[in-house]
């Protein structure tokens, strides 16, 4: 799941606006994936240690 939200996603979030408070979407894109990827490796690391 990371791979597909930092590389699958770069087509559609390739782009500076719409920008939140003066940041582009790619860098919030970005930081989004980041912080979403701990999540999905505890899901799955919890899915499987059942």
């Amino acid at each position: 799941m990371p791979f597909v939200l930092f590389a699958g996603g770069l087509p559609f979030a390739n782009r500076v606006e719409p920008a939140l408070g003066g940041v582009p979407f790619l860098f919030l894109w970005f930081i989004g994936a980041t912080l979403l990827t701990p999540l999905a490796v505890w899901l799955t690391w919890r899915g499987d240690h059942r």
